[in-house]
C-alpha cells in the first residue's frame, strides 16, 4: 500500500498563497540553491580534476597510488564534515539560516583560493600536500555546514503541497555543481594539452570557483530568514543535546539511510570517472564525455522523482531505493567492467542513478520533516555529515584500495550490502511525520 506524504495529508487545508507570496519563495529556492551550486562546483572539481594536479603534489608514486593519495585528502575534507555540521548546525538554528549560508560560501571561497596559489612540491616539497590538506579541510568544514543549512531552508521556505519537488533542487544544484566541474574540465580538455593541463591548467577551475563564490555570496545575502525569534531562543536551540535526548531515533535514522546513500552517490558520480578509466579501460576525455550526459540527465531527474515523492511519500521513495539499490549494484558495476561501448556504459550509469534518485531528490526534505525547527538544522546537518564522512568521502579511497589489492569486486558487495542497510533503515521513517505538516 503506497503510504501519503505529509503534503498529501494537508491537502484539504494548504494555505493560500498570493502571486507575491509564491514568487517571493521560489526566488528564495533559487537563490539558495544557486549558492549550493557554487559550493558543490568548489567542492567537486578537486575530484574531476585530481587526475591532472596529483604528481604535482604527490610524484614519487605510481598513477594509482597517486589517485589514492588524492583521494586520501579527498576523504580527510569529509572527516571535517560533522565538524561543520555541529558548528553550521549552531548557527542555522540560534542565529538564523541565512547566517549559516553565508558564512558557509565566504569559508568555501578561501579554501578554493588557497588550492588554486598553491605551490607544488617540485618548489617547496612535504608542504605542498601538507596545505593541500589544509585547504580541503576547511572546504570539508564549510561544505559539512551546508548541506544542514541549505537542506533546512529550503524545506522550509517551499510551498506546501510542492515539498517534494521545490527541496529537489537542492540535488539539481548540487549535482549542476558536479557538471559544471565535469564541463570546465572538458573545456579545458579541448583548449589546452595534456602537459598544459597536468603544469598549471589544473588551476583555473579553482580560480573560476573563487570567483562565482562571490555571486554566491551577493544572492544569499538577499534570503529572508525562515526561523523565527522564538524557536532562536528555545534553551534546546542548535545543540546536540536536544537533538539526542529528544529525537535520537530519527537522528540516527538519518545517520543510517545517509551512511548508504552517500556512498551509493559517489559510487556513480565522483568516481565513477576514475572507474570509466582504471577498470572499463576508456580514455579521460572519454570518460569526461559520458559523465556529462550521465550527470545531466540525473540533474533533470530529481524534480521528476521529488514531485513523486509528494504523491507516494517520502518513505516509499526511500524504501524503493533500498531495494532497488541493493538488488541491482552488484551487476551494474560488474557489466561497467567490461563494457566498451560509451553508450552503453552510459546507460548502465544512468539506470543506476535512476535508483539513486529516489533518495537524492527528497534527501534533504525527508531528513527535514523528522524534526522541530529549533534543531532542525542540527539534527539535519550533523547526522547527514557523519554518514557522509564515514561512508560517502570514504567511496574513492575504499574502491581504489581494493582495487590496489585486486578484490575490486568486494566494493561492489561493499555498495550492496550498505543499500540493504538503507532499506531496513528507511522502515524506521514515520508514514505521517509530524514536522513541517502544518508550518506555512
Amino acid at each position: 500500500m503506497q503510504s501519503a506524504s505529509p503534503d498529501e495529508l494537508g491537502a484539504l487545508n494548504l494555505p493560500h498563497y498570493t502571486a507575491e507570496e509564491k514568487r517571493k519563495r521560489i526566488f528564495a529556492i533559487v537563490a539558495a540553491s544557486s549558492g549550493n551550486l557554487v559550493e558543490w562546483f568548489d567542492f567537486y572539481i578537486y575530484a574531476f580534476g585530481a587526475i591532472y594536479f596529483a604528481p604535482a603534489f604527490f610524484p614519487k608514486s605510481d598513477p594509482t597510488a597517486q589517485l589514492l593519495n588524492t583521494a586520501g585528502v579527498f576523504a580527510a575534507g569529509f572527516l571535517m564534515r560533522p565538524v561543520g555540521g555541529w558548528m553550521f548546525g549552531r548557527i542555522a538554528d540560534r542565529q538564523g539560516r541565512k547566517t549559516a549560508m553565508v558564512i558557509s560560501v565566504v569559508m568555501m571561497c578561501a579554501g578554493s583560493l588557497l588550492i588554486a596559489s598553491l605551490p607544488t612540491y617540485a618548489s617547496i616539497g612535504a608542504w605542498a600536500p601538507a596545505f593541500l590538506l589544509m585547504a580541503r579541510l576547511l572546504q570539508g568544514l564549510s561544505v559539512g555546514g551546508e548541506y544542514g543549512a541549505t537542506a533546512t531552508y529550503m524545506s522550509e521556505v517551499a510551498l506546501r503541497g510542492q515539498r517534494g519537488f521545490l527541496s529537489s533542487f537542492q540535488y539539481v544544484t548540487l549535482i549542476g555543481g558536479q557538471l559544471l566541474a565535469v564541463l570546465v574540465i572538458v573545456l579545458l580538455q579541448q583548449v589546452m594539452s595534456d602537459e598544459e593541463l597536468r603544469a598549471w591548467g589544473w588551476r583555473i577551475p579553482f580560480v573560476i570557483g573563487a570567483f562565482t563564490a562571490v555571486i554566491a555570496l551577493l544572492l544569499r545575502r538577499t534570503l529572508h530568514e525562515t526561523s523565527t525569534a522564538q524557536t532562536r531562543a528555545n534553551k534546546d536551540a542548535g545543540t546536540i543535546r536536544g537533538v539526542l535526548r529528544h529525537h535520537r531515533a530519527a537522528f540516527l535514522t538519518v545517520v543510517g539511510y545517509t551512511a548508504g546513500g552517500s556512498l551509493i552517490f559517489y559510487t556513480f558520480t565522483t568516481y565513477m570517472q576514475k572507474f570509466l578509466v582504471n577498470s572499463a579501460g576508456m580514455s579521460v576525455k572519454t570518460a569526461s564525455n559520458v559523465m556529462t550526459v550521465c550527470l545531466f540527465l540525473y540533474m533533470c531527474m530529481q524534480p521528476l522523482f521529488g514531485a513523486l515523492s509528494d504523491r507516494i511519500g517520502r518513505r516509499t521513495n526511500m524504501l524503493l531505493f533500498g531495494a532497488l539499490g541493493a538488488v541491482a549494484t552488484v551487476p551494474i558495476l560488474t557489466t561497467l567492467e567490461d563494457v566498451r561501448s560509451p553508450v552503453a556504459a552510459g546507460a548502465l550509469i544512468l539506470l543506476a542513478l535512476a535508483i539513486v534518485s529516489f533518495y537524492t531528490s527528497v534527501s534533504g526534505i525527508v531528513k527535514a520533516e523528522l524534526f522541530p525547527a529549533e534543531v532542525r538544522a542540527m539534527g539535519v546537518g550533523l547526522a547527514y555529515a557523519i554518514g557522509n564522512a564515514l561512508f560517502g568521502g570514504t567511496a574513492e579511497y575504499v574502491a581504489l584500495g581494493l582495487k590496489s589489492l585486486g578484490h575490486e569486486s568486494l566494493f561492489y558487495w561493499y555498495v550492496s550490502a550498505m543499500m540493504v542497510v538503507a532499506f531496513f533503515v528507511s522502515l524506521r521513517i514515520p508514514r505521517h511525520p509530524s514536522y513541517l505538516r502544518h508550518d506555512h
